[in-house]
């Protein structure tokens, strides 16, 4: 049993703020290295990203809107991307982890409340604790969750809706050890996480609309695990504001919770599911996006094995990228532009983005806070080129991010 809990006696998703009921954003990240630090051991590497939207979280509305990619340089090689509402996260080669952003509910991670929306501050972990993987597909909100290479998994931040697993709703500014082990894939969004432990996925925060998929209604400060999957393989968990979902090594992917819409693919519209459903599509899935911060957002994007783009849900900003602004409660399939063959895929609360197999960045839906990164704040149904040389990208709500 992964859960430990000597661990649980020691003892949230990424949402919009009240009021924010429609945001997105996307972001490429560039890298570009330099030898801008010089030690007695010679030059260290330095990392350019870019990033762009804006944030929000436990302060009056959006801050430091972007609405054209911005650069900010790490001091090392980047080897992973992530982001939440209020905050950008990169790990480096060197298992050290790096955030900046909103920090007024500890989500930096420094042992500080303090924002730092431009400068790196290095997340402090125990001495010996070196990260191995953040999660892309978004965290929770106002919250930083992290692997180490032990297959321990760290939180920190707000966890309001106790989705941390410790058993409190207690702030955590610094890194504190969760009570799962063998940890191998993990997501979140508002008030909700996810964890695949030991081979079991484990749910932890407040169950929303069934986005906890154990089977009830019921909220949870300690981790309950997701019916009908246990023993399959599971590859990649995905998470937004009320939805979750899994993909398995065998490309079939199930998805849980709010449905107003259709965010479940399953044909249906407007009955939520407290436990996994099967989306079906005609190839086997090979990438998965999920997206959505508030009751009137939430959207899936889905690449399968013959290259072919799929998505469901919501579609009232376009985001479905099917030329439309009707919701689809089955996937639809969409078309990158003429000649351009997409590598991967994210989306926010209403905007969708995707990396070419060129390193090209493309964004559609809506744009109110910058989440396009065309430097407009319009809805746009069609993809517009917004960077080039991306290698990987991440986005939560209104926030993107690209290596």
């Amino acid at each position: 049993m992964a859960v430990t809990a000597a661990l649980l006696a020691a003892g949230c998703s990424t949402g919009p703020a009240p009021g924010h009921a429609d945001h997105r954003g996307s972001a490429v990240t560039e890298v570009q290295s330099s030898a801008a630090v010089v030690t007695g051991r010679g030059p260290v590497p330095r990392t350019t990203l870019r990033h762009w939207g804006s944030l929000f979280g436990n302060t009056p509305g959006n801050v430091d809107t972007l609405a054209s990619p911005v650069e900010v340089t790490l001091p090392g090689t980047v080897a992973e991307i992530g982001t939440s509402n209020s905050t950008d996260y990169a790990l480096l080669t060197d298992g050290s982890l790096y955030a900046w952003g909103l920090g007024s509910q500890g989500e930096l991670g420094d042992g500080s409340l303090r924002n730092s929306l431009n400068v790196p501050v290095r997340v402090r972990f125990p001495a010996g604790v070196r990260i191995a993987s953040i999660p892309v597909d978004a965290m929770p909100f106002d919250t930083g969750l992290a692997v180490d290479t032990n297959g321990n998994v760290w939180g920190w931040g707000n966890n309001g809706g106790g989705e941390l697993c410790l058993g409190n709703s207690k702030l955590y500014s610094t890194p504190v050890r969760l009570p799962l082990t063998d940890v191998t894939a993990v997501a979140g969004a508002s008030t909700h996480a996810l964890f695949d432990s030991a081979g079991t996925v484990y749910v932890c925060g407040q169950n929303l609309d069934g986005d906890l998929g154990d089977g009830s209604w019921h909220s949870t400060r300690t981790p309950a695990a997701v019916t009908k999957l246990d023993g399959r393989d599971v590859v990649k968990l995905v998470a937004s504001f009320a939805n979750s979902g899994a993909l398995l090594s065998s490309g079939k992917y199930y998805d849980w919770g709010y449905n107003g819409a259709g965010q479940l693919g399953d044909g249906t519209a407007g009955q939520a599911s407290d436990v996994p459903v099967r989306v079906h599509l005609p190839h086997p899935v090979v990438k998965v996006a999920q997206g959505g911060s508030i009751w009137n957002n939430g959207q899936t994007l889905a690449k399968l094995s013959d290259g072919s783009l799929w998505a469901w849900g919501n579609n009232r900003a376009g985001q479905l990228g099917d030329g439309r602004l009707h919701r689809r409660s089955v996937p639809v399939r969409f078309h990158a532009p003429a000649g351009v063959r997409y590598r991967s895929l994210a989306t926010g609360s209403a905007t969708s983005y995707a990396v070419s197999s060129t390193g090209n960045v493309y964004a559609w839906g809506v744009s109110f806070e910058g989440q396009l990164g065309d430097g407009f704040l319009s809805t746009t149904l069609t993809p517009v080129l917004i960077a080039t040389g991306a290698s990987a990208i991440s986005s939560t709500a209104n926030n993107v991010l690209i290596k």
